[in-house]
């Protein structure tokens, strides 16, 4: 059964998002807020929690997650940026967005997607999301939470619990968010490309939203 740890929506309490930074490192597997929905997430390069989240989910190993990042300078240690695409990332984080960049060095290849060498990026604007990553001082890995046979992410810790109750270690509950999924966007080209509409608007990064 999942603990629960109850952490405030604005002001997260260190002591507890702590318990969770340090819970990530020992290989657990969390379910945690961001400004979109739930999310699952583990520590980066974890493989064996990385597993557990895919059998969760129902994934193959051709689903690739999300590295979720405390800011937009840790977004540059592990994906390449070019002047034009930092522009946009800085307008546009923290927000609801996932960004597919070229993978850096640091990015083990296994994460990278194996014939393109891109990763997804997102920082997030929920306060929780952004508290876990900046203690745990490197990205989190993850996924949205969701049921493999539903399409419609989760917002509620009941939720979560409901879904997914005897594989998760940990359940951050600091409340409802949405339901929508983030934005993708491709910057992987000259042209900022939206491979997915979502949360996050496609006029603030200059965008037609049309191509969405």
């Amino acid at each position: 059964m999942a603990e629960i740890v109850h952490v405030h929506a604005e002001t997260p309490q260190p002591r507890r998002i702590g318990q969770v930074a340090d819970a990530l490192r020992a290989g657990r597997v969390i379910a945690y807020p961001t400004d979109s929905s739930y999310g699952l997430a583990c520590a980066m390069g974890d493989k064996n929690a990385i597993d557990r989240i895919r059998q969760m989910r129902g994934f193959g190993r051709d689903h690739f997650f999300t590295l979720v990042c405390r800011d937009l300078s840790e977004i540059s240690t592990y994906a390449k940026v070019e002047n034009t695409s930092f522009r946009l990332l800085k307008a546009a984080t923290p927000g609801a967005y996932t960004f597919v960049l070229p993978a850096s060095k640091v990015v083990p290849n296994w994460l990278a997607h194996p014939k393109r060498k891109t990763i997804g990026i997102r920082v997030p604007g929920h306060p929780v999301a952004r508290a876990i990553a900046e203690a745990m001082d490197e990205p989190i890995m993850s996924v949205t939470a969701q049921r493999p046979d539903d399409e419609i992410p989760l917002s509620e810790a009941f939720d979560v619990r409901e879904a997914f109750d005897k594989q998760l270690d940990i359940i951050v509950d600091a409340g409802a968010t949405g339901v929508e999924p983030t934005t993708v966007v491709d910057l992987t080209s000259a042209v900022p490309q939206i491979l997915r509409p979502g949360k996050g608007s496609a006029e603030a990064l200059g965008l037609d939203p049309v191509d969405a």
